[in-house]
């Protein structure tokens, strides 16, 4: 009679069996979150790698470039800011002109060796930016059409004096902003003179490797 209903009865899972279960699946999530927190991790400290290399070599950079203007820097007869050389409009042109002043051409021809070497050495070109301020062009030596007008001829007088006196004409090119991207207000003639500038910067050298090029 007792084999009889014990035979009616379903076994019983044991409880051990439930709790060990229930641990590996709460250790296999475990070791789920580990994995994606190591990976993480590992991606943020490459990252955090990467920029510290980029800082290193842009500080080594700028270090470089205030070596090769050190004269001029220091008698401060240019600006050196982010990498960007400036030099006041009233230094090189007279208002409204793009012919070279004495005093410009000088401070260019001091400019030409220092940046030759040092885009050379880093296998950079030199972009001279011409800007104006948001007056219209009065009359001068030459008319021009406008700010735009303007701020080419300047950077373009600047580049062939730089190609004259020793930089190779591969390693430099003009770009003209007129009145745009201005550092000072130009609501007073502070401010105004403060835009009439040229700025030169290096860049990278464009790569002349083009995908699909066909001749």
């Amino acid at each position: 009679m007792h084999d009889e209903l014990d035979a009616g009865l379903e076994p019983e899972v044991p409880v051990w069996a439930v709790f060990g279960d229930l641990m590996a699946g709460l250790l296999g999530a475990f070791v789920l979150i580990l994995v994606c927190a190591i990976g993480m991790q590992l991606d943020l400290t490459s990252k955090l790698q990467d920029e510290v290399q980029k800082r290193r070599i842009e500080a080594q950079r700028r270090e470089a470039l205030e070596k090769a203007l050190e004269g001029p820097l220091a008698a401060g007869r240019v600006t050196l800011k982010n990498g960007r050389i400036g030099i006041s409009g009233s230094v090189l042109f007279a208002v409204s002109s793009a012919d070279l002043q004495p005093e410009g051409r000088q401070l260019l021809r001091s400019l030409a060796g220092p940046l030759a070497a040092y885009l050379r050495a880093r296998d950079e070109i030199l972009m001279v930016s011409g800007f104006t301020d948001d007056r219209q062009v009065r009359g001068g030596s030459k008319q021009f059409a406008d700010n735009w007008e303007l701020s080419a001829q300047r950077a373009l007088t600047v580049t062939r004096t730089l190609i004259e006196e020793g930089l190779p004409s591969s390693s430099v090119f003009a770009a003209a902003f007129g009145s745009e991207q201005a550092v000072a207000s130009n609501a007073d003639a502070e401010g105004r003179a403060r835009n009439r500038r040229v700025e030169m910067a290096p860049t990278p050298r464009p790569s002349n490797n083009i995908a699909g090029r066909r001749e």
